[in-house]
């Protein structure tokens, strides 16, 4: 009986693992571009920025013109190398969070929120070197063959500024409270929403179901998340001044961007963001939901 029990808690573990890294691979692969994108427009400093872009549809037109089709998957080998022991992570310690909040006295639908937060958090500290090196590959506008790999950019980070708050994990707080709140209304509105909206028997329906569910959870969990989003970006990105640190921290760069932007430069890049994780969030989480029940059932 002793002996079952850590085979039994081994075996969820790996389910947990196995499917949420699945997830966060199949939906980078199908979602990156929209992230580059997304990254382009929040580290363009206004119109007085001589490389903006005018549009969405300008972005994706000068970005395929000047840097060709593998220009969308710039900065893509950080996230894959990344995103699937990510999001083992998210759901792996989601699960685990969520368990011990059952000994807490709050409610099941806070527990929810805050074993998201619990999650993000931890997912955070994970990735926040692949997101440092992802960022500078995604800000150069180079065509793709001249580019730095992925390794040899880490390097230079590290030559250069070393592991920490200003190299490799620059924008470390900015990227806690991105994945923080995300994950903390992603799942709580998701399993929340879903307990609450009865299921269908017919199996076409029943994924639409989820779909929706998780398409507005990730829609919601965007917009609020993304002023954070944007600091991470100035941080992590190049700074406007060679040699000159002008984005330094999270709420300092959020102040300096409203102040000399205006307050709806905290939300730029919303649109491909919206697009990337409103229906990357529902991939995610359908990924995640029918690989794990196809382990539990077959393994």
């Amino acid at each position: 009986m002793t002996t079952n029990k850590p085979q039994s808690m081994l075996r969820e573990a790996s389910h947990q693992i196995i499917a949420g890294g699945s997830a966060g691979l199949v939906e980078i692969c199908l979602m990156h571009p929209l992230d580059v994108v997304k990254t382009r427009f929040q580290i363009q400093r206004g119109t007085s920025d001589p490389n903006s872009y005018k549009s969405l549809g300008d972005c994706f037109r000068t970005i395929f013109r000047n840097e060709g089709l593998l220009g969308f998957y710039k900065g893509i080998l950080p996230p894959i190398v990344a995103e699937t022991p990510k999001r083992a992570v998210k759901f792996f310690t989601f699960e685990q969070y969520k368990k011990l909040l059952t000994f807490t006295p709050l409610s099941p639908g806070l527990a929810l929120s805050v074993a998201g937060l619990g999650a993000g958090l931890t997912e955070a500290v994970v990735v926040n070197p692949f997101e440092v090196v992802k960022v500078s590959l995604q800000a150069n506008r180079d065509s793709f063959t001249k580019q730095l790999s992925s390794f040899a950019q880490a390097r230079r980070i590290i030559n250069s500024d070393g592991f920490g708050l200003r190299g490799l994990n620059k924008g470390l707080t900015s990227t806690l409270g991105r994945h923080g709140v995300f994950n903390m209304i992603y799942f709580g509105f998701y399993f929340n929403v879903k307990d609450a909206i009865p299921s269908s028997p017919d199996p076409t329906l029943e994924f639409m179901r989820k779909f929706a569910i998780g398409l507005v959870s990730g829609t919601i969990s965007s917009c609020v998340n993304i002023p954070f989003d944007v600091a991470k970006s100035r941080i992590q990105g190049p700074q406007p001044v060679a040699g000159e640190i002008k984005y330094r921290t999270c709420f300092q760069s959020m102040a300096l961007v409203y102040r000399e932007e205006g307050y709806f430069a905290l939300y730029k890049g919303l649109v491909p963001k919206i697009m990337r994780l409103g229906p990357g969030g529902a991939v995610m989480l359908l990924v995640y939901e029918y690989v794990s029940g196809w382990l539990q059932k077959n393994w």
